[in-house]
This record gives C-alpha cells, sequence and structure tokens, in this order.
C-alpha cells in the first residue's frame, strides 16, 4: 500500500512538473531588448508573471490594458514591463497573498475560507497601490523641479538660442529628476525628426500634468504667432514658482491636521497612562 502511495505521488509530481514544462515552453520569450532592466526581485518571479501575461493578461479588455498602460506611462515604468505583463503580475500577486493567508490560517488552525477572497483581493490590488505611489512621487518630483528647468529655458533662449539649443542647455544643466529624463526623450524624439512642437505636446501626453500642458500649449501658440519666446517661458517659470509656494503652503497648513490622529490614538494615551499610574499606584496603597 506505501509502494503505491508513493509511486502515485512520484507520479503526480513528474507530471505536474512536466506540465509546468510545457506551459513555460509555449510561452513566448519577453522581447525587452530596448526595455529598463528588472529588479532582482521582479526578475526571480519574472518567468511566472510571463505565463499569466500570455495566458490571461493578454485576453483583458483593451480598455483596461489601455489604462494600465497610462498608469504606467505616467509613473515612467511603460519602459518596464507591457500593460498585460503588469495584469500578470497582479495575478501572480492575488494568488500569492491567497496562498500565504491560506497557510498562515492553517498553521493557526482557524482557517476560514470565507476571508480568501478578501486576500485575493489584497494581493491583487497592491501592485496598483504600488504604482499610484510611484506616480504620486514621481509627479511630485517633476513639479518640483519644473521651475528651474524654465529658468534653464528661458536663460538660454534670451541669450539667443533657440528652443533645442535651450532644451539641450537645460538638460546638461539641470537637476537630475524625472523630468530631466522626460526632456531627454523629447530630445530624442526631435533628433528622430519629430517637430519639436509636436515632441512637447508628446511629453504632455505622457504626463498629464495640467502645469506641463500649460507650458507646451505656450510654447506651441509663442511658436505658431511669432511672438517673444523668452517672455513666454518667463511667465511661464513665475507661475510655476508660485504655484510650488502655494503648493508647498498648502502643506504646511495641512500638516497639524494630519496629526491629530497620530497624537490622539497614541500619544495622548500613553501621556496619560505615564501620568495617572503613580496616581492609581498611590490610591491602590493607601486602600
Amino acid at each position: 500500500m506505501k509502494s503505491m502511495l508513493f509511486v502515485a505521488a512520484f507520479l503526480a509530481v513528474a507530471f505536474f512538473i512536466l506540465a509546468i514544462r510545457n506551459i513555460k515552453s509555449s510561452v513566448p520569450d519577453s522581447q525587452r531588448d530596448y526595455m529598463d532592466p528588472l529588479p532582482a526581485g521582479l526578475r526571480v518571479m519574472w518567468p511566472v508573471v510571463r505565463v499569466f501575461a500570455f495566458y490571461l493578461g493578454e485576453r483583458f479588455p483593451t480598455d483596461v490594458l489601455e489604462y494600465y498602460y497610462r498608469q504606467m506611462r505616467r509613473s515612467g515604468v511603460a519602459y518596464l514591463m507591457t500593460a498585460d505583463e503588469f495584469v500578470g503580475l497582479k495575478i501572480l500577486a492575488a494568488i500569492s497573498a491567497s496562498g500565504v493567508f491560506a497557510l498562515m490560517m492553517w498553521l493557526l488552525e482557524a482557517f476560514t475560507p470565507f476571508y480568501l477572497p478578501l486576500a485575493f483581493i489584497v494581493g491583487w490590488v497592491m501592485p496598483s497601490l504600488s504604482l499610484r505611489d510611484r506616480r504620486k512621487k514621481r509627479e511630485t518630483m517633476i513639479l518640483k523641479q519644473l521651475p528651474t528647468f524654465l529658468d534653464f529655458l528661458t536663460m538660454a533662449v534670451q541669450a539667443g538660442m533657440n528652443l533645442s539649443g535651450a532644451m539641450t542647455q537645460a538638460i546638461e544643466k539641470g537637476p537630475a529628476g524625472a523630468l530631466k529624463l522626460e526632456l531627454e526623450k523629447v530630445m530624442r524624439d526631435i533628433r528622430a525628426g519629430m517637430h519639436r512642437v509636436d515632441a512637447l505636446r508628446a511629453l504632455a501626453e505622457r504626463l498629464e500634468l495640467k502645469e506641463i500642458t500649460s507650458f507646451v500649449t505656450a510654447v506651441a501658440q509663442a511658436e505658431k504667432t511669432g511672438s517673444s519666446l523668452g517672455e513666454t517661458l518667463k511667465i511661464q517659470a513665475d507661475q510655476r514658482r508660485v504655484e510650488r509656494f502655494q503648493r508647498a503652503e498648502k502643506m504646511a497648513m495641512e500638516a497639524p491636521v494630519k496629526l491629530i490622529f497620530p497624537l490622539v490614538a497614541f500619544i495622548f494615551p500613553m501621556t496619560f497612562i505615564v501620568l495617572g499610574f503613580p496616581i492609581a499606584m498611590k490610591f491602590l496603597y493607601e486602600m
């Protein structure tokens, strides 16, 4: 009987490994010649992500994949993976979260199937939340650096350079960050033969920020009407600088409100315990 169980288990494992190999071999290799290198943690799970992306990710509606692609483009990871690969990552995260939760409940001898869908949903949402946080940090950095780059553009244009030369100088002299990388993409598009206004419009489409859109619209209008580009850039730089100061003021005003919950939930109770414990002990001993 034991030998039969051993043979059955061996055959089950062998067929499982064979099935995994067949599934993996049917998935085409990811074309990453022009993609960014994968992080170490993502590289380990990438074969599984590719399987889910090939069999499930590509079957998602086009609107959903387009939405994920736009979010990835705004987050700066559009060259890290495709939209269907991001869906594959979400599927893997959902299954992994469900498996880890089920294992923990089994080890604690408190397994409840009711919570498995909740764990699946949490795992499914986590990559999107991480992408959203990355996008917010990136957009904050871009808006913080925008007045500086506009100042460089203004000085270069007023010194007699055209817009392309001014952008080259701004890229060389400006601070490193997401905006510098985006401007480098603009210059690559211009060198590839795209008109500079069209390249800037592609920048506005990638970032989907009203400040960038306003800058691109002003430059396009100045190019079309023949008005002073230097004066236009100066007005844009001053306006973006005022907006940056207003955002800083708003964050400073919101800070006390955000401190209310930590104060009420953590600091005040501990303060009352520290102050009240000696009084309570003295009262108990006197009784």
